[in-house]
Formats: structure tokens, C-alpha cells, sequence
């Protein structure tokens, strides 16, 4: 069984990896037609074009791993049944278990590169390609908001760790692509939300553990238990200042991004900010689980494709069960980008919303084989 093993894994191995090579050029071509427009802003020429292209790769091998997997998967076992082989397997003992355990090895290898891709490089090359892009075309990160991006955080007694003593909301006016903050406003608040002070800055730059150092500071300080009511307001300049904030490049950066291309843990960190400044949570919950869960559709995806080694079509052949693969790998793309918009709209339950595509698929799957294995 183990030369077996090793055989049909390296038929199916190779059958993936040329779906993936080629959904990968063609979604490359397509994005490289999408930034030629874009050439010849500030220094971002063709090269860079090419460059940026490539670094967004990464993030389609996570896509369409699930789908190359099922394609490629059907195409092998199509032809191991155009040849006679599965024939053989199957009158030398070879039962729909033995075959499902023999695909579910072959998987638990894409399981692990997808989720590899997803949680590890996509994510990094992705930010890369926006960052070195920005700086290339000479511009800066910005929201579609005149009043520039805006976010919340608790200020602690103890800078991280202490209890809650009021809230604080920042406002920047651009963020540049090396992360630099400018334009730099805090408004702070007690725990009854009274306007305790405002400081402005020209810019802040990000010296790690939590710090953010502010250059060109105005405080401006409001008081309510000073009799004397002229010096209840007190101003204040200076060249620098630290800021202990739970904000971080990080989570700045979450602002911009797609909770697709994040990672699980970016995600989980994400969320747990949102929720102790008690915002809405469910668009991060919903992509923190669908990442978990989507490298597992490869071991669904294969699990489909295990009925086409038993059918036997009279006219099309391999042509006809790579189209009927496409076809299923489309709907399941479609399915969970629909279940993800239902469940954000309707507030479902994340995992719900996460496992129902994945799990609907795996249903089908389940029946197919029943109702191949009885006629």
C-alpha cells in the first residue's frame, strides 16, 4: 500500500500544483492589466508593476488552493480511471475508505500549506506590496474621510496593565508609508466621559513596547476642581513627549487592510482591542474563524472529487469532470463569500457563519460517495 501511496499522492500532487500554476498566471496577468493605469505615478513604473504583482501571490495560492485541490484532485483520478488503473485498485481490494484515507493524506499536506500561506506570508507580503507601492507612487496612507482616520483606546493607571480611568480617541491626519503618524490629535476623557485634554502634535513615531514618541506637543488640560475658573485651562508646549497607548502600527495598519488578508492572530488581537473599547466585532470574529476553518475546505474540496474516480461518462471524459470541477469550486467560493455577508447582516454566530460552506460541501460530498458506491 505504500508504493500505492506514494503513487497516486504524486499524481495528485502534480495535477494540483499545474491548476494552481495556472489560475496563478492568469490572475496575475489580470492584476497586472488592472496596474498599468497606474504606471508613470511618482516613480512607479513597469517593473514595480510586475513587483507588486508578484508579491500578491502569496494571497491568491491562499484563495485558490481549495479549488486547484479539487481540480487537480478530479484530473488525476480521471485519468487513473481513463487508464484502468482505479479499476484495478478497486479488484484488488481497494475499498472507498482506503481510497478517502489514501486522498485525506495527500490533504492534511495542502491543509498545512494553505494554512502555512495564510497565517505566515500572505498576510506579510501583502502589507509589503501596499507599503513599497506608496512609497514607490510618493504617497500616504489615508482613509476616504476629510476628517482624516480616527480610533479609540482605554487609558490605564499603570500605562498597560492598570485599571480603566478614562478613554482616549486619536485622530491622524495621513499615516505615511513607513508608518509615521501626522497630523497627530488626542482627545482624552475621564470615566464620565468629561473632556479632561487635548493634545496635538505634528507627527509620532512608533519606538516599540507599546511608546509613541509625539514631536511639536500642545496640551491643552481642563480641570473641574479648581475653584479659581481662569485656571481651570492650562496650555502647554514641548519639543517631545511619550505616549503609552494599546494603539500599535499593528493595529493601525488593520484599519487599511482586508480582514481576508490578515492573519488569525492579527485578527484575534484586532478583536480583542474593538471589544474592550466596546465596538462592533462580528466583521473581525467572522474573518478570525473563516481563517481557521478555510484550510480545511482542502480536505472538502477532495472529498468531492473521490465520486469522479467512479464515474464513468460515456462521452466528454476528463474535459467533462474538470468542468463539473470548476464549476463546484466556483459555487463554494461564491457560497462562502455569500454565508459571510448573510451572517454579518442577520448576526449570526461567527463560527456558524465560518463552518456552514465548508460543512454544506462536506454534506454533498458524503452523499455523492453514498450514491456512487450504490449504482
Amino acid at each position: 500500500m505504500k508504493v500505492l501511496d506514494r503513487y497516486v499522492a504524486a499524481e495528485i500532487v502534480g495535477a494540483v500544483l499545474f491548476a494552481l500554476i495556472a489560475f496563478l498566471a492568469l490572475f496575475a496577468f489580470f492584476d497586472l492589466i488592472n496596474e498599468l493605469p497606474q504606471i508613470g505615478r511618482g516613480n512607479y513604473q513597469l517593473q514595480h508593476a510586475f513587483l507588486y504583482v508578484a508579491m500578491g501571490l502569496p494571497g491568491y495560492v491562499y484563495d485558490l488552493m481549495p479549488i486547484a485541490a479539487l481540480i487537480g484532485t478530479i484530473y488525476a483520478l480521471a485519468q487513473l480511471g481513463a487508464r484502468s488503473e482505479f479499476t484495478i485498485m478497486r479488484a484488488s481490494g481497494l475499498s472507498t475508505a482506503m481510497a478517502g484515507w489514501m486522498l485525506a493524506k495527500v490533504g492534511i499536506v495542502f491543509v498545512l500549506v494553505t494554512f502555512l500561506f495564510g497565517e505566515f506570508i500572505a498576510p506579510a507580503s501583502s502589507e509589503m506590496a501596499e507599503r513599497w507601492k506608496l512609497q514607490a507612487q510618493g504617497s500616504n496612507l489615508s482613509q476616504q474621510f476629510r476628517s482624516g482616520l480616527w480610533t479609540k483606546d482605554l487609558i490605564r493607571e499603570n500605562g498597560l496593565h492598570g485599571n480603566p480611568i478614562g478613554s482616549r480617541f486619536l485622530n491622524v491626519k495621513t499615516v505615511s508609508a513607513d508608518g509615521q503618524l501626522q497630523g497627530v490629535k488626542l482627545y482624552e476623557f475621564d470615566r464620565d466621559f468629561h473632556l479632561t485634554a487635548v493634545v496635538s502634535a505634528k507627527h509620532a513615531d512608533y519606538k516599540g513596547d507599546n511608546t509613541w514618541r509625539l514631536a511639536d506637543v500642545t496640551e491643552t488640560t481642563f480641570s473641574t476642581n479648581i475653584p479659581d475658573l481662569s485656571a481651570r485651562v492650562a496650555t502647554t508646549n514641548a519639543a517631545s513627549r511619550d505616549l503609552v497607548s494599546e494603539i500599535t502600527p499593528d493595529i493601525l495598519s488593520v484599519l487599511f487592510a482586508d480582514p481576508d488578508r490578515m492573519s488569525a492572530y492579527g485578527l484575534a488581537t484586532y478583536t480583542k482591542h474593538l471589544a474592550e473599547n466596546n465596538q462592533n466585532t462580528d466583521r473581525y470574529e467572522i474573518a478570525f474563524w473563516k481563517k481557521l476553518i478555510y484550510p480545511l475546505a482542502v480536505l472538502v474540496m477532495m472529498a468531492l472529487a473521490l465520486p469522479f474516480a467512479y464515474l464513468h461518462f460515456r462521452a466528454g471524459g476528463v474535459s467533462l469532470k474538470i468542468f463539473i470541477g470548476i464549476m463546484i469550486g466556483v459555487s463554494f467560493q461564491l457560497l462562502n463569500s455569500l454565508f459571510s455577508h448573510l451572517g454579518l447582516l442577520n448576526t449570526w454566530p461567527a463560527f456558524a457563519t465560518a463552518v456552514l460552506p465548508s460543512a454544506t460541501f462536506l454534506l454533498i460530498a458524503i452523499g455523492a460517495l453514498l450514491w456512487v458506491q450504490k449504482h
